[in-house]
């Protein structure tokens, strides 16, 4: 069995069918959320509030409730441990920010702009111990080890794309990797730990498992195609972000492998950082379009969701399924 990625008919795929679906559950977890968050020290709810308040999806913790709802669990462990999810994104997000200097998260000042590095990276250590803090009291040791092994892997991922950024020479196998690792990991874990606590066979485990990790996939690589297509306002991070700092996502490295000499030079200096400004963007956007690597890199973010699809097709039909397969599909429709 299978599903085919954008085969809503006549309406663009949305996250409500998600939303509404785990809508009960989801105001227990932001209820964990407040109360974990909370600390004598008013600098950390205030800095921590600030984004977890600051318009996201909370797709992760949504992917938690809505594989909890496909598998008929009825039990109340998810909540706490998709309020954990968030918390490790959280503070990916910050410590993310402080490494790459960004000004803009989802439309509004990133906290390291409003409270400086230091205090934003603190704040992130404050979440992640959060997080183990509500893996711990689960009990299970099985969900402690796909969490914690989770977080591991995306500082693997952060650092290993710290030291392929402005390297020319990454290729897609290692972007692959560095995308695997530091978006799908946690994808994939928010997925799993669902059949943990629903006590369901390591097939089941597996499958949502593999839906996670391939729609993180898809989700990355139609992020990375956005930036070299959207604006500020559409992203919710200054358009050209990556441009300027220098990474080396699929559109860059596709354009720069299909570029003649001369567009090949201006790849390798503006990656090295000697072509950064407003100019040197919009030629880049020129760039990424005229060779299609735009183009290819949707491509290969529609395989990834279609194998997400493909992945939880063994699961009974019904609402939690219908949404999850819509939630890809929103994934990878987000680039028009």
């Amino acid at each position: 069995m299978s599903a085919t990625v954008h085969r809503l008919a006549g309406r663009q795929p949305s996250l409500d069918p998600m939303i509404q679906l785990v809508a009960g559950d989801m105001n227990l977890v932001n209820a964990a959320i407040l109360d974990r968050m909370q600390s004598q020290i008013p600098l950390i709810p205030e800095l921590a509030g600030h984004l977890i308040a600051g318009g996201g999806k909370r797709m992760r913790p949504m992917l938690t409730l809505a594989s909890a709802k496909l598998l008929g669990y009825s039990g109340t462990r998810h909540h706490r441990l998709a309020a954990a999810v968030e918390f490790i994104h959280t503070a990916t997000l910050l410590h993310d920010d402080v490494v790459d200097g960004s000004d803009l998260r989802r439309g509004k000042r990133t906290a390291n702009i409003i409270w400086g590095n230091p205090a934003s990276v603190l704040v992130g250590d404050f979440l992640f111990s959060r997080s183990f803090e509500l893996m711990v009291e689960d009990g299970s040791l099985k969900v402690l080890k796909i969490l914690s092994n989770a977080s591991a892997v995306i500082a693997e991922g952060e650092v290993h794309q710290l030291t392929a950024a402005r390297r020319v020479d990454t290729g897609e196998d290692r972007y692959l990797e560095i995308i695997n690792a530091k978006t799908a990991a946690l994808f994939a874990a928010a997925c799993r730990i669902a059949a943990v606590v629903a006590e369901r066979p390591e097939a089941e485990e597996a499958a949502l498992d593999a839906y996670g990790r391939n729609l993180g996939i898809a989700f990355q690589l139609v992020d990375d195609a956005i930036d070299y297509t959207s604006d500020a306002g559409t992203m919710g991070k200054d358009a050209g972000d990556d441009f300027r700092e220098g990474k080396m996502t699929l559109p860059v490295i596709l354009a720069y492998a299909r570029g003649n000499e001369e567009e090949r030079k201006f790849w390798k200096d503006a990656v090295e950082g000697r072509r950064d400004s407003d100019a040197d963007f919009v030629h880049a956007i020129e760039l990424v379009r005229s060779s299609r690597a735009v183009d290819d890199t949707i491509a290969r973010a529609r395989h990834y969701g279609q194998r997400a699809i493909d992945a939880i097709a063994p699961f009974a039909s019904g609402k939690a399924k219908d949404a999850m397969v819509e939630a890809v599909e929103f994934a990878v429709a987000r680039v028009y």
